[in-house]
């Protein structure tokens, strides 16, 4: 079930008052119980799914305690890379191969691949394997409980998509039961009404200008196709952050605290400063699984360079099976790349210029250069199909129509005048907040100290904003939160 949805409102009270109202013993089974119907709401016959990576990853977990086995831990993450491959790129893979076939003249027929990708899967698979790589490494114990193991895995707030939680925090929190506190319940509500105004005002709402653009690329060229892939930065941004703020509010009225996913990314001076604010639990995942034991940094620069590249491809690959998503991590890990090898003509440049690096020109600069590195890579994330790409792609470079701008035209894509300003006003407000967050200034606990009266002012009006003025979608789809597809 969507958290936009009347069945989330429906579920979500109901499962923190029966947790608070059930005795200890029982209240790490009834969030088990209640993880488990939140993900069958999905597809109840993909729980067999979540359930049996919760089996392989538990039993291979206790046995690498025991004895410290590479067979063992192999083992367990080619079962999950299996069952991760079969249903996300088995399809994409048979489909290159027919096509290789194909041109080589090699008789080939793909097999037909008729499958429903399971919502959340990658979150649940890589958490799953962190621990068991985490119990191998000695870096933590092997839980014995089941219940508690498979609470871990599937609990519903982050479940389908994130944040990535480690077994160090999350699994730690989960030895214990907790009481209702009238401080998380503050926090936490303040968190969930800030997610639904990233969600539902901001992101919902420049995906109709978006989705308008990009259904007609012949008619919207030009500046038309920039507006949109700028508002599709923060359509992403807002998706995401949206629904992993709401998911740690939720986590927190219960006494779990999740990991903060965002921090203020747009704010980033560099691609390599950006990859640490955006998808924190991911591209830590892939930094402590993955680059570190390809030998990170550590011999030396051609290698680091390799590293990185394999690192981002992966990245773009867990997003999803397509080429284009192949471009987007390849292009971020050229810009790391690229980004490290002219990190010393860029210092000689600034000193031969007498630039001061940390000048508020200078770093505004930076941070505009990099928005648009990574506004250019989202391009690639939101377009279907390369050749679609290039064709789009030809529009903006020969679709010079600056009057867009001044002839009200804009208003003509989805949006009209007023929800255009409202969008802008409200991305105004998530930087100032970005701003005030980059800088190390957390709003929301400002916002807790004050006065009952104005606190409660600031929760009525939260809601009753999101509710005028936010966009309620209809069924599910993939654009309800765009990293459920992954």
């Amino acid at each position: 079930m969507l958290f936009n949805s009347w069945q989330y409102l429906i579920f979500y009270p109901i499962a923190v008052l029966t947790y608070f109202i059930l005795p200890k013993k029982l209240k790490n089974l009834w969030l088990l119980v209640a993880s488990y119907y939140f993900y069958m709401g999905w597809n109840p016959k993909y729980v067999v799914l979540l359930f049996f990576t919760t089996i392989v990853t538990y039993g291979g977990s206790l046995a690498l305690e025991r004895h410290r086995s590479r067979r063992v831990l192999f083992t367990v993450i080619a079962i999950n890379f299996g069952i991760l491959f079969y249903f996300k790129y088995a399809r994409f893979a048979f489909s290159n191969l027919a096509w290789l076939c194909q041109t080589a003249g090699i008789p080939f027929e793909s097999p037909d691949f008729d499958i429903l990708l399971p919502v959340g899967i990658s979150f649940f698979t890589f958490q799953a394997i962190g621990y068991t790589i985490d119990v191998y490494r000695k870096e933590i114990y092997a839980e014995k409980n089941f219940f508690r193991y498979a609470l871990f895995v599937s609990f519903f707030p982050q479940l389908v998509a994130g944040p990535i939680e480690r077994s160090k925090n999350l699994l730690k929190q989960l030895d214990k039961t907790y009481s209702f506190s009238y401080d998380r319940m503050r926090e936490g509500m303040l968190l969930i009404i800030w997610g639904f105004f990233l969600k539902l005002v901001i992101a919902d709402r420049a995906a109709i200008f978006v989705d308008a653009v990009f259904a007609d690329s012949g008619k919207y060229g030009g500046l038309y196709i920039v507006t949109a892939c700028v508002f599709f930065a923060f359509q992403i941004y807002c998706d995401f952050s949206g629904y992993s703020i709401i998911a740690m509010g939720s986590a927190r009225i219960l006494g779990l605290e999740l990991m903060d996913n965002f921090n203020a990314p747009y704010y980033s001076k560099s691609i390599r400063e950006f990859w640490q604010r955006w998808h924190i639990s991911l591209s830590s995942w892939f930094k402590d699984y993955l680059y570190i034991p390809l030998g990170g940094s550590r011999k030396g620069a051609v290698r680091t360079s390799i590293n990185l590249m394999i690192v981002f491809l992966v990245s773009g690959l867990w997003h999803g099976a397509a080429w284009t998503y192949l471009v987007w991590g390849g292009l971020n890990g050229l810009l790391q790349v690229a980004g490290k090898a002219t990190r010393n003509i860029r210092g000689h440049i600034r000193r031969v210029l007498c630039i001061r690096e940390e000048g508020f020109s200078h770093r505004l600069l930076r941070g505009a250069v990099t928005f648009a590195m990574v506004d250019f890579t989202w391009f690639f994330f939101r377009i279907k199909g390369l050749r679609n790409s290039v064709r789009v792609l030809k529009t903006v470079i020969t679709g010079f129509n600056p009057w867009i701008f001044t002839d009200e035209s804009l208003f003509q894509c989805g949006l009209d005048r007023k929800n255009f300003y409202l969008l802008i006003l409200s991305m105004a407000v998530l930087m100032a907040a970005d701003y005030g967050k980059y800088r190390g200034i957390c709003i929301r606990e400002k916002i807790l100290k004050q006065d009952f009266w104005f606190r409660w002012l600031v929760f009525a009006g939260g809601a009753l904003f999101v509710v005028i003025f936010g966009i309620w979608g209809g069924s599910y789809d993939a654009k309800s939160f765009i990293y459920f597809q992954f």
